[in-house]
């Protein structure tokens, strides 16, 4: 409990300086234009050991059998695995050096599972059976953070090739390569070959080309192009596979989360989760998803802002494995919920 107390001091310190503050995100461009889209939330979906919980709904993602991985900070940071019935299998990196302050879980192609871990600075892939396979960056050593207290942080710009500075996002090509967004202390996007080789990495801070500000969330397309949820500069980045910016879509808001469908035809989807004032315990909140074509084509928005069923309480996390059924992690409403869409035939609107 101290180690994750320690944790979530020197996070919440990071996070409070204001080299780090986020600009407040206005309603998104394209909430007015776009058809809502029906949608069914699944009570009771997930089904818990009697006398464990669910914290804080971080990280969300789905394997090739319908399993759902749910990563969330409690008294420590847990990683569980469900089956696609919504029951407890089993529970990855029990008292792992590399859990502190969850941030996203991923699974690729092979159903591995990734964890991404903020306050560690450390991702760990994990076979499906819970083996640990592959660690990148490295923990800070606690003294290293001394000069840090109390409410440094400030942006550091290290961009060294294999540690992170609160890294936020994972991704892959077909080629196995990895992508990483990293993310609160650096503001870039890096290239790993599937070994974990150093190939490449592009961003600083700021709002400009090749730009981020928070670079909070990533997805990446069967063809390898890279979709950078700046959430910072309320807009997607999207970067070809050698991380050269192609373009950007700026209608949806601040994309806290994004996924793309596993689909032969893919779709983004991309949540605005960003308070529209100040202060983020009274300014009323944004709460839709938008439904995307890859190409920034708005095709329609789903969910509002709330605490209660069927409503969506800053997603942090988004699992989008077909168009039609997604899972959505929510961090200040402690849960994780299973939505289905159902078909509309409405018109599209740009989304460029």
């Amino acid at each position: 409990m101290m180690r994750r107390l320690s944790a979530l001091l020197v996070v919440s310190l990071l996070a409070a300086a204001p080299a780090l503050a986020q600009p407040v995100a206005g309603p998104a461009k394209a909430k007015a234009t776009t058809p809502e889209i029906p949608f069914e939330s699944v009570p009771n979906f997930f089904k818990l050991p009697a006398g464990v919980y669910m914290g804080e709904g971080v990280g969300v993602a789905t394997n090739s059998k319908g399993h759902v991985f749910v990563y969330s900070r409690s008294g420590e940071t847990r990683l569980f695995e469900f089956d696609q019935n919504g029951a407890f299998v089993k529970e990855f990196g029990v008292n792992s050096y590399g859990f502190s302050f969850a941030h996203a879980v991923r699974v690729d192609k092979d159903d591995n599972v990734w964890a991404v871990d903020e306050g560690t600075n450390v991702i760990q892939k994990f076979s499906p059976d819970g083996k640990l396979l592959m660690v990148l960056g490295k923990r800070p050593d606690p003294l290293e953070q001394l000069p840090l207290m109390p409410g440094g942080g400030q942006y550091s710009g290290a961009n060294k090739p294999y540690s992170f500075h609160r890294e936020t996002d994972i991704g892959w090509d077909a080629q196995g390569n990895i992508f990483v967004t990293d993310g609160y202390g650096d503001s870039r996007v890096v290239k790993y070959d599937r070994t974990g080789r150093f190939i490449k990495s592009v961003g600083t801070r700021g709002n400009g080309p090749l730009q981020f500000s928070t670079p909070h969330a990533m997805a990446v397309d069967a063809k390898g192009i890279v979709y950078v949820a700046d959430r910072g500069n309320n807009r997607i980045v999207v970067l070809d596979n050698d991380l050269n910016q192609k373009a950007v879509y700026d209608t949806v808001g601040a994309p806290w989360a994004v996924c793309i469908t596993n689909t032969p035809h893919q779709y983004l989807f991309s949540s605005n989760s960003f308070p529209t004032g100040n202060n983020f315990d009274q300014a009323p909140m944004t709460g839709e998803v938008y439904k995307m074509e890859l190409d920034g084509t708005v095709l329609g928005r789903f969910g509002k802002a709330g605490h209660a069923f069927k409503e969506f309480s800053s997603i942090h996390q988004m699992d989008c494995r077909t168009p039609d059924e997604l899972y959505v992690a929510e961090i200040t409403a402690w849960r994780v919920q299973k939505i289905r869409l159902r078909p509309t035939t409405s018109t599209a609107a740009s989304g460029r």
